[in-house]
């Protein structure tokens, strides 16, 4: 599986705004919801909120891939932010995240969901990788090297 299969060039921010995790989940979703025609924000934000009480989804090394279940998308979906300032996301390492990436996928589909998020966490363990994104401050830019980083791996 390809990033760019649920990724929208349209939900990627180069310079997300928010100061901390709820925020950051709703300017996400926002921008996933503009990209694909969605309604149900709040239902999403709920869903997404819901999975990070059990556990962040602060993965270290600044990551964040804060990820849920909704009958509100018919498909694996998902967007692509950098937040240059940094916020506390509660990660696992208890680093600030820099870099997000929320995926979204229909309630009664583990396969596509676990194999989105191995995906991510796979290229997001390269530091240059994870470097090089949070230098950019352009979405086209953003949208090109994570293609382009994904076609380098199986």
């Amino acid at each position: 599986m390809k990033i760019a299969e649920f990724l929208n060039e349209k939900a990627v921010s180069a310079n997300l705004k928010a100061t901390n995790k709820e925020g950051v989940i709703r300017e996400l979703v926002e921008l996933l919801a503009k990209a694909e025609g969605m309604k149900n924000k709040e239902e999403l934000v709920k869903v997404l909120l819901g999975r990070e009480s059990l556990g962040s989804t602060g993965i270290g090394q600044g990551v964040g891939i804060p990820h849920g279940k909704s009958d509100a998308v018919k498909k694996l979906v998902g967007a692509f932010g950098i937040c240059h300032q940094g916020l506390n996301f509660d990660a696992l390492d208890g680093e600030p995240v820099y870099i997000f990436f929320l995926l979204v996928a229909p309630e009664d589909s583990a396969g596509p969901h676990l194999k989105g998020l191995a995906r991510i966490s796979r290229l997001l363990k390269d530091k240059f990788f994870r470097e090089s994104l949070k230098t950019l401050t352009d979405e086209k830019a953003i949208f090109k090297l994570i293609r382009e980083e994904d076609a380098k791996r199986p």
